[in-house]
Protein backbone atom coordinates (compact mmCIF):
# COMPACT_ATOMS: atom_id res chain seq x y z
CA UNK A 1 0.00 0.00 0.00
CA UNK A 2 1.04 3.43 -0.97
CA UNK A 3 0.19 5.97 1.62
CA UNK A 4 0.27 9.98 0.91
CA UNK A 5 -0.87 12.97 2.59
CA UNK A 6 -2.13 15.71 0.50
CA UNK A 7 -2.98 19.65 1.23
CA UNK A 8 -5.07 22.66 -0.61
CA UNK A 9 -7.50 24.91 0.04
CA UNK A 10 -10.31 22.49 -0.17
CA UNK A 11 -11.38 18.85 -0.21
CA UNK A 12 -12.01 18.97 -4.14
CA UNK A 13 -8.17 20.17 -5.01
CA UNK A 14 -6.59 17.77 -2.36
CA UNK A 15 -8.70 14.82 -4.25
CA UNK A 16 -7.37 15.94 -7.42
CA UNK A 17 -4.08 16.04 -6.63
CA UNK A 18 -4.30 12.57 -4.62
CA UNK A 19 -6.31 10.98 -8.03
CA UNK A 20 -3.45 12.41 -10.07
CA UNK A 21 -0.75 11.09 -7.91
CA UNK A 22 -2.03 7.61 -6.77
CA UNK A 23 -4.44 7.11 -9.95
CA UNK A 24 -8.55 6.49 -9.65
CA UNK A 25 -8.13 4.10 -7.09
CA UNK A 26 -6.95 6.06 -4.61
CA UNK A 27 -8.62 5.66 -1.59
CA UNK A 28 -9.56 8.40 1.28
CA UNK A 29 -8.40 7.39 4.64
CA UNK A 30 -8.64 10.70 6.16
CA UNK A 31 -9.95 14.11 5.70
CA UNK A 32 -9.45 17.08 8.24
CA UNK A 33 -9.64 21.08 8.32
CA UNK A 34 -6.17 22.83 8.73
CA UNK A 35 -5.34 26.59 9.23
CA UNK A 36 -4.32 26.55 5.59
CA UNK A 37 -7.51 24.64 4.04
CA UNK A 38 -8.49 20.61 3.83
CA UNK A 39 -5.56 17.75 4.41
CA UNK A 40 -6.45 14.10 3.35
CA UNK A 41 -4.45 11.00 3.92
CA UNK A 42 -4.98 8.79 0.45
CA UNK A 43 -4.00 5.37 0.23
CA UNK A 44 -3.54 3.03 -2.97
CA UNK A 45 -3.24 -0.87 -3.06
CA UNK A 46 -0.73 -2.03 -5.82
CA UNK A 47 -2.34 -3.51 -8.61
CA UNK A 48 -3.39 -7.35 -8.98
CA UNK A 49 -2.01 -8.75 -12.59
CA UNK A 50 -5.60 -9.20 -14.58
CA UNK A 51 -4.55 -12.80 -15.27
CA UNK A 52 -2.89 -15.67 -13.86
CA UNK A 53 0.30 -15.93 -16.16
CA UNK A 54 3.09 -18.03 -15.58
CA UNK A 55 5.44 -16.47 -12.69
CA UNK A 56 9.31 -15.78 -12.81
CA UNK A 57 10.89 -17.26 -9.85
CA UNK A 58 10.82 -14.72 -7.14
CA UNK A 59 14.18 -12.93 -6.70
CA UNK A 60 15.81 -14.23 -3.34
CA UNK A 61 16.42 -11.94 -1.20
CA UNK A 62 20.03 -10.70 -0.60
CA UNK A 63 21.88 -11.43 2.16
CA UNK A 64 22.51 -8.11 2.83
CA UNK A 65 18.98 -7.88 3.53
CA UNK A 66 18.54 -11.24 4.94
CA UNK A 67 20.67 -10.34 7.84
CA UNK A 68 18.11 -7.93 8.71
CA UNK A 69 15.33 -9.97 9.81
CA UNK A 70 12.83 -8.52 7.16
CA UNK A 71 9.96 -10.25 6.13
CA UNK A 72 10.14 -12.40 3.30
CA UNK A 73 8.03 -10.96 0.56
CA UNK A 74 9.54 -7.23 1.69
CA UNK A 75 12.76 -8.42 1.33
CA UNK A 76 12.08 -9.98 -1.94
CA UNK A 77 10.35 -6.76 -3.62
CA UNK A 78 13.36 -4.86 -2.45
CA UNK A 79 15.70 -7.03 -3.96
CA UNK A 80 14.22 -6.92 -7.53
CA UNK A 81 15.00 -3.47 -7.85
CA UNK A 82 18.51 -1.19 -7.07
CA UNK A 83 17.19 -0.61 -3.20
CA UNK A 84 17.39 3.08 -2.70
CA UNK A 85 14.04 3.10 -5.43
CA UNK A 86 12.90 -0.02 -3.85
CA UNK A 87 12.65 1.44 -0.52
CA UNK A 88 11.12 5.01 -1.69
CA UNK A 89 8.76 2.45 -3.84
CA UNK A 90 7.14 0.60 -1.01
CA UNK A 91 7.54 2.70 1.95
CA UNK A 92 6.45 6.08 2.81
CA UNK A 93 8.76 8.96 3.93
CA UNK A 94 7.26 11.98 5.09
CA UNK A 95 8.60 15.28 7.12
CA UNK A 96 7.53 14.96 11.06
CA UNK A 97 3.51 17.07 11.12
CA UNK A 98 3.69 20.93 11.91
CA UNK A 99 0.67 22.16 12.06
CA UNK A 100 -0.93 20.78 14.73
CA UNK A 101 0.08 20.12 18.02
CA UNK A 102 3.02 16.69 17.98
CA UNK A 103 2.02 13.57 20.41
CA UNK A 104 4.70 10.96 20.82
CA UNK A 105 3.10 7.70 21.58
CA UNK A 106 4.57 4.04 21.75
CA UNK A 107 5.01 1.20 23.83
CA UNK A 108 6.86 1.47 27.57
CA UNK A 109 10.80 1.83 26.61
CA UNK A 110 10.61 3.02 23.26
CA UNK A 111 12.44 6.08 23.78
CA UNK A 112 9.85 9.42 23.83
CA UNK A 113 10.81 11.03 26.47
CA UNK A 114 14.44 11.20 24.74
CA UNK A 115 12.59 12.13 21.33
CA UNK A 116 10.47 15.17 22.36
CA UNK A 117 13.68 16.04 24.64
CA UNK A 118 15.72 16.51 21.09
CA UNK A 119 12.41 17.49 18.98
CA UNK A 120 12.25 20.93 22.07
CA UNK A 121 15.98 20.99 21.69
CA UNK A 122 15.71 21.50 17.87
CA UNK A 123 13.14 24.17 17.97
CA UNK A 124 14.77 25.90 20.68
CA UNK A 125 17.55 26.48 19.02
CA UNK A 126 16.07 27.66 15.91
CA UNK A 127 14.69 30.57 17.81
CA UNK A 128 11.23 28.84 18.20
CA UNK A 129 10.28 28.04 21.64
CA UNK A 130 8.05 25.42 22.14
CA UNK A 131 5.37 24.57 24.19
CA UNK A 132 6.57 21.15 26.19
CA UNK A 133 3.75 18.93 28.23
CA UNK A 134 4.22 15.55 29.33
CA UNK A 135 1.14 13.54 29.68
CA UNK A 136 2.90 10.53 31.89
CA UNK A 137 2.00 11.12 35.27
CA UNK A 138 2.45 7.63 36.06
CA UNK A 139 5.77 6.50 35.45
CA UNK A 140 8.50 6.66 38.24
CA UNK A 141 10.60 9.85 37.38
CA UNK A 142 8.95 10.51 33.62
CA UNK A 143 8.51 14.22 34.97
CA UNK A 144 11.76 14.56 36.70
CA UNK A 145 13.41 13.18 33.34
CA UNK A 146 12.02 15.16 31.13
CA UNK A 147 12.31 18.07 33.38
CA UNK A 148 16.28 17.88 33.55
CA UNK A 149 15.80 18.71 29.99
CA UNK A 150 13.65 20.98 30.26
CA UNK A 151 15.68 23.55 32.60
CA UNK A 152 18.60 23.24 30.04
CA UNK A 153 16.77 24.58 27.61
CA UNK A 154 15.21 27.18 30.18
CA UNK A 155 11.90 25.81 29.02
CA UNK A 156 8.47 25.50 31.38
CA UNK A 157 7.06 22.08 31.58
CA UNK A 158 3.61 21.24 32.02
CA UNK A 159 1.99 17.53 33.21
CA UNK A 160 -0.92 17.15 32.30
CA UNK A 161 -1.86 13.28 31.96
CA UNK A 162 -5.76 13.98 32.22
CA UNK A 163 -7.63 14.81 28.63
CA UNK A 164 -8.82 18.60 30.33
CA UNK A 165 -5.91 19.51 31.50
CA UNK A 166 -4.17 18.57 28.15
CA UNK A 167 -6.32 21.09 26.52
CA UNK A 168 -5.63 23.48 29.18
CA UNK A 169 -2.39 23.43 28.88
CA UNK A 170 -2.30 23.63 24.98
CA UNK A 171 -4.94 26.75 25.03
CA UNK A 172 -2.13 29.05 25.18
CA UNK A 173 -0.23 28.30 22.09
CA UNK A 174 0.51 30.47 19.62
CA UNK A 175 -0.01 30.21 16.00
CA UNK A 176 2.69 28.38 14.41
CA UNK A 177 3.87 27.62 17.96
CA UNK A 178 5.68 23.89 18.05
CA UNK A 179 3.86 21.83 20.89
CA UNK A 180 5.38 18.47 22.29
CA UNK A 181 3.71 16.01 24.33
CA UNK A 182 5.33 13.29 25.67
CA UNK A 183 2.57 10.61 25.59
CA UNK A 184 2.79 7.92 28.78
CA UNK A 185 3.93 4.27 27.81
CA UNK A 186 1.14 2.88 25.80
CA UNK A 187 -0.02 -1.20 25.22
CA UNK A 188 -1.91 -0.34 22.18
CA UNK A 189 -3.41 -4.06 22.71
CA UNK A 190 -5.06 -3.19 26.27
CA UNK A 191 -8.74 -1.75 25.66
CA UNK A 192 -8.55 0.73 28.43
CA UNK A 193 -4.78 2.04 27.56
CA UNK A 194 -6.12 2.62 23.97
CA UNK A 195 -9.14 4.52 25.09
CA UNK A 196 -6.63 6.47 27.38
CA UNK A 197 -4.54 7.74 24.67
CA UNK A 198 -7.26 8.86 22.07
CA UNK A 199 -8.67 10.55 24.63
CA UNK A 200 -5.35 12.52 25.14
CA UNK A 201 -5.27 12.53 21.38
CA UNK A 202 -8.44 14.33 21.04
CA UNK A 203 -8.43 16.49 23.59
CA UNK A 204 -5.09 17.64 22.75
CA UNK A 205 -5.87 17.89 18.76
CA UNK A 206 -2.79 16.27 18.60
CA UNK A 207 -0.83 14.04 15.34
CA UNK A 208 -0.04 11.21 16.77
CA UNK A 209 3.62 10.18 16.12
CA UNK A 210 4.63 6.89 16.56
CA UNK A 211 7.99 6.05 18.46
CA UNK A 212 9.46 2.51 17.98
CA UNK A 213 12.61 1.02 19.05
CA UNK A 214 15.02 -0.40 16.40
CA UNK A 215 15.84 -4.05 16.35
CA UNK A 216 12.22 -5.25 17.61
CA UNK A 217 11.23 -8.70 15.81
CA UNK A 218 10.02 -7.48 12.60
CA UNK A 219 6.08 -9.27 13.44
CA UNK A 220 5.67 -7.75 16.36
CA UNK A 221 6.97 -4.39 15.32
CA UNK A 222 4.20 -4.43 12.29
CA UNK A 223 1.36 -5.37 14.76
CA UNK A 224 2.51 -3.06 17.26
CA UNK A 225 2.45 -0.01 13.94
CA UNK A 226 -0.99 -1.23 13.06
CA UNK A 227 -2.31 -1.00 16.71
CA UNK A 228 -1.45 2.40 16.81
CA UNK A 229 -2.35 3.09 13.30
CA UNK A 230 -6.48 2.86 14.09
CA UNK A 231 -5.51 5.23 17.03
CA UNK A 232 -4.38 8.11 14.61
CA UNK A 233 -0.54 7.49 14.21
CA UNK A 234 0.51 7.90 10.34
CA UNK A 235 4.24 9.11 10.95
CA UNK A 236 7.07 6.66 12.10
CA UNK A 237 9.92 7.99 14.75
CA UNK A 238 12.01 4.70 15.29
CA UNK A 239 14.86 4.83 17.89
CA UNK A 240 17.95 3.63 18.92
CA UNK A 241 19.41 2.61 14.53
CA UNK A 242 22.73 3.92 16.44
CA UNK A 243 22.46 0.68 18.37
CA UNK A 244 20.32 -1.96 16.45
CA UNK A 245 22.19 -4.00 13.62
CA UNK A 246 18.99 -5.29 12.35
CA UNK A 247 16.26 -2.95 10.87
CA UNK A 248 13.58 -5.52 9.77
CA UNK A 249 11.53 -4.56 12.59
CA UNK A 250 11.57 -0.65 11.17
CA UNK A 251 10.74 -1.64 7.79
CA UNK A 252 7.60 -3.71 8.62
CA UNK A 253 6.66 -1.17 11.01
CA UNK A 254 6.57 1.04 7.86
CA UNK A 255 5.04 -1.28 5.75
CA UNK A 256 2.06 -1.03 7.99
CA UNK A 257 1.32 2.35 6.83
CA UNK A 258 3.12 4.74 8.76
CA UNK A 259 5.75 7.15 6.85
CA UNK A 260 9.00 7.03 7.60
CA UNK A 261 10.23 10.64 9.52
CA UNK A 262 13.25 10.69 11.16
CA UNK A 263 15.36 8.57 13.32
CA UNK A 264 16.83 8.51 17.11
CA UNK A 265 20.42 7.75 15.84
CA UNK A 266 22.61 8.94 19.19
CA UNK A 267 21.65 9.63 23.08
CA UNK A 268 23.07 13.66 22.49
CA UNK A 269 20.20 16.01 22.69
CA UNK A 270 21.03 18.20 20.63
CA UNK A 271 22.60 16.54 17.08
CA UNK A 272 20.81 12.90 17.83
CA UNK A 273 18.32 13.01 15.36
CA UNK A 274 18.63 12.04 11.74
CA UNK A 275 16.11 12.67 8.74
CA UNK A 276 15.11 9.37 7.01
CA UNK A 277 15.60 8.98 3.38
CA UNK A 278 15.77 6.34 1.24
CA UNK A 279 19.40 6.52 0.07
CA UNK A 280 20.46 6.86 3.36
CA UNK A 281 18.21 4.12 4.77
CA UNK A 282 19.78 2.16 1.44
CA UNK A 283 23.60 2.84 2.86
CA UNK A 284 22.79 1.61 6.21
CA UNK A 285 20.89 -1.57 4.99
CA UNK A 286 23.53 -2.48 2.84
CA UNK A 287 26.24 -2.08 6.20
CA UNK A 288 28.17 0.91 4.56
CA UNK A 289 28.53 3.68 7.14
CA UNK A 290 25.42 5.97 5.70
CA UNK A 291 26.48 9.86 5.43
CA UNK A 292 24.10 12.75 7.21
Amino acid sequence: MRLRVFKARNATLALAEAREELGEDAVVLATRRTAHGVEITAAVEAAEPEFILPDPAPVPPSAELLRHNMPTELAQRLSATPLERGLGERLSFAPLPDERPIMLVGPPGAGKTLACAKLAARAAMAQREPIVVTADGARAGAVEQLAAFTRLLNLPLAVAAQPEVLRKALARRRPGQPALIDGFGCNPFDLAQAKRLLELIRAADADPVLVLPAGLDAEESAEIARAFHLLGARHLLPTRLDMARRLGGVLAAAAAGLALTEAGTGPQVAHGMTTLTPAWLAERLLQREPTA
